[in-house]
């Protein structure tokens, strides 16, 4: 009595034909996007494997008390050390070089899209139920397509982080522009500024610690993806804690995991002492 009709639907169907569609269409497009992607991340992850352990640490040392403290950058350095007595120092840059990677590509992305959305109230309509679906859909899904595209391997998992990265920077960059003092605009206006030299000058320059927030969240997000990106032949730390998962090893779990996080509380920190820095600037001009 209870049993559903018997009424089926294939959208699913369709989806995949699509799929399959720009497949083939755009093969050379997707070839292309591999190579460059590929390139760059090991290109990266060359450099940071190059340069010697304490430098690194140094790096990391000097940014956290610049944007922080000189104790914060202790702690940060210390952090980064201790990642290498697990011996994932390795894992740990292709981590890195992955996260960076996503982060340009988000912020490429993102900014002038953001900015177009704020200037453009039908495009802003368009964008946000695909932005909703880009920030519900669960992250699994985003494998699928990863796959299909791009194979396993650093770039599929670079895709699936674009569409699970790329929201939060948009939304904060629109919001931004939107929320400048209307008072600052129509003052900007009246000495004759151009849309461009207003935006160069005025909006962007008033946006921009909320921009940097928009950042901060999409790096942030990016790094969330680390293990669920490692199930389509990422590697890095993401990979060690999958490795983990398979072999009911708490210790490498535990290493791998907390790596993770010391690597996250770095990051957040490190990005929001550059809001804070931009903050202050601008107050005191």
């Amino acid at each position: 009595m209870g049993n559903f009709p018997d009424i089926t639907t294939r959208i699913g169907d369709y989806v995949a034909s699509l799929v399959d569609f720009l497949d083939s269409t755009f093969d050379v497009f997707f070839s292309f996007i591999t190579f460059i992607s590929s390139r760059t991340i090991n290109g990266i992850e060359d450099v940071l494997v190059w340069m010697p352990w304490w430098s690194f640490i140094l790096i990391v040392f000097l940014l956290g008390w610049y944007f922080k403290s000189i104790l914060s950058g202790g702690i940060y350095g210390f952090f980064i050390f201790l990642i290498g007595t697990f011996g994932l120092w390795t894992d740990m840059m292709t981590t890195i070089a992955i996260i960076v990677t996503a982060v340009i590509i988000c912020l490429v992305l993102g900014i002038p899209l953001g900015v177009w959305m704020a200037f453009s109230k039908g495009f802003s309509n368009v964008m946000r139920p695909l932005l909703d679906a880009m920030q519900t859909m669960p992250s699994f899904v985003y494998l699928i397509p990863a796959i299909f595209f791009f194979g396993l391997g650093n770039v599929s998992a670079i895709f699936a982080t674009l569409i699970y990265a790329l929201p939060p920077v948009i939304r904060l960059t629109e919001l931004a522009i939107r929320g400048v003092d209307k008072e600052v605009i129509e003052s900007a206006q009246s000495f004759g500024s151009s849309r461009f030299q207003m935006l160069k000058k005025v909006q962007l320059p008033q946006a921009l610690p909320t921009i940097m927030a928009g950042v901060n969240q999409t790096t942030m997000m990016a790094l969330a993806m680390v293990v669920i990106a490692s199930m389509v032949g990422a590697q890095g730390l993401g990979e060690q804690v999958l490795v983990a998962i398979n072999r009911i090893d708490i210790s490498l779990g535990f290493e791998a995991g907390i790596s993770i996080v010391f690597l996250a509380v770095i990051i957040d920190r490190i990005t929001n002492g550059v809001a804070d820095k931009f903050q202050k600037h601008r107050g005191e001009r």
